[in-house]
């Protein structure tokens, strides 16, 4: 089975005894030039894994900074081609694991096994599609398990999940994103109160690492939990700070390396 680059990372951060830092940014802001040297600048600074929001009419999954961040980027003529193409460019010179997420909707519009195929051919890693359930990923898997370097699906799991978790990571490969809070992405640090038991739940049932996401904004957010979890994701917090600073991507590296550094004191 070929193991892609989220899963190299994820191997050389567990023997390292580090945990996984990783970010989400939409495609397209401030543009595709823009995209790229962002894409860049985060793996010079040491993201481990680069979350590529694919701009969707109607994001479900996505709090308002983020669906504005999507609409804007509609705007400017982003689409599912471009980022692909964008990805294409950037893989001349940088391997930083990079995955989609996106919802299921553009992938139908695209055509599942062209997506796929297009995934492997342009150096996408992984896929996050927040609108499709296990029970109803087969079509999709079904594309990935028959193609050559094809991305790995990433799975979902929330505080709700409870008795699905297994069912859930049954197959996962990558790692698995632990929702920390109900609701859509960005909402504020206070994390579901019985965090730590369900963070453990999942740990407990997981071969593959563990990451949390929703809500965070700096290590210290995440600091409570850091016994358990192999690493984090932010993305509504990245989002405000690059548009704050006209996507500045020294900006971006201070804050990765800053973030990077604290999680693994």
């Amino acid at each position: 089975m070929h193991e892609n680059r989220i899963e190299k990372r994820m191997a050389l951060l567990a023997k390292e005894g580090r945990k996984a830092f990783i970010t989400y940014m939409t495609a397209g802001l401030p543009d595709m030039e823009g995209t790229k040297a962002l894409i860049r600048a985060q793996e010079e600074a040491g993201t481990d894994v680069l979350e590529l929001g694919i701009p969707f009419s109607d994001p479900t999954a996505d709090g308002p900074v983020i669906q504005d961040a999507s609409y804007r980027s509609i705007l400017k003529g982003t689409n599912l081609t471009k980022v692909f193409q964008a990805v294409e460019e950037v893989r001349e010179d940088c391997q930083i694991p990079i995955l989609f997420m996106m919802y299921y909707n553009t992938i139908m519009y695209y055509g599942i096994e062209k997506f796929i195929e297009t995934c492997a051919r342009v150096g996408v890693d992984g896929l996050i599609v927040p609108d499709v359930p296990k029970e109803e990923q087969f079509e999709l898997q079904a594309a990935i398990d028959k193609t050559e370097d094809a991305p790995v699906l990433i799975q979902l799991v929330s505080p709700v999940s409870g008795d699905r978790i297994p069912m859930i990571l049954d197959g996962a490969r990558g790692f698995v994103y632990c929702v920390s809070a109900m609701g859509v992405t960005g909402g504020a640090g206070d994390f579901h109160r019985n965090v730590r038991n369900y963070l453990k739940s999942v740990k407990a049932v997981a071969d593959i690492p563990v990451m949390m996401g929703f809500g965070i904004r700096t290590a210290e957010d995440v600091a409570g939990v850091k016994d358990i979890i192999d690493g984090c994701i932010v993305g509504t917090h990245f989002i405000k700070l690059m548009e704050e600073n006209a996507y500045d991507p020294e900006v971006a590296k201070d804050y990765i390396r800053t973030f990077k550094a604290e999680l693994n004191a």
